[in-house]
């Protein structure tokens, strides 16, 4: 792969074993949902490259849409998240797939979860393609990609501060590159 950014520690997971894995996750899924509609809900920003990919490898009809979602302060430990942006039509009785980029604490996604299954749709699940093995929060993944150790990571659609989202694979972030955002 060559040089790496000056700001990456190393490669947790290569475009190969992105490719490979996104496919086993489009199998399953279209498999689950044979015969059903399936609407996806994609979380913005994160999760929009991972959703193109995981899309185009389905073998079933399905929706695309998008939230947004921010956590009040600069973490989700307090459990306060607001909807930037919402769905542009109601899920009322549709299947429905939350597709999320990282499970870190688990408190976003929980929210979400909650908040949609208010709106009485015919299923929810949830799909991700990284977790943390540090997540807590009581959220439940029926699709995952990779667990990764508790590392900043970067690449495949993760940021930092809007740098390193378009990577083709998923990096550490060496420490000294965000140390200085988390005081």
């Amino acid at each position: 792969m060559g040089d790496l950014p000056g700001d990456i520690q190393r490669i947790l997971i290569t475009p190969e074993e992105i490719e490979k894995r996104v496919k086993e996750l489009a199998d399953q899924i279209s498999n689950d949902y044979r015969g059903k509609r399936l609407y996806m809900v994609g979380i913005l920003k994160g999760a929009f490259i991972f959703m193109a990919d995981l899309t185009r490898a389905l073998s079933i009809p399905h929706v695309v849409d998008f939230m947004a979602l921010s956590s009040y302060g600069k973490t989700t430990q307090s459990g306060a998240v607001r909807i930037l942006m919402d769905l542009r039509e109601p899920i009322e009785n549709q299947h429905v797939l939350i597709v999320e980029d990282i499970v870190d604490t688990g408190h976003t996604l929980a929210y979400l979860q909650q908040v949609l299954k208010g709106r009485s749709p015919a299923s929810l699940r949830t799909c991700a393609l990284v977790r943390k093995t540090r997540a807590r929060a009581d959220v439940t993944l029926d699709y995952l990609g990779f667990e990764i150790p508790d590392v900043w990571v970067v690449g495949y659609g993760l940021d930092f501060a809007d740098r390193f989202r378009t990577l083709s694979y998923v990096a550490e972030l060496k420490p000294e590159a965000y140390a200085s955002s988390q005081k």
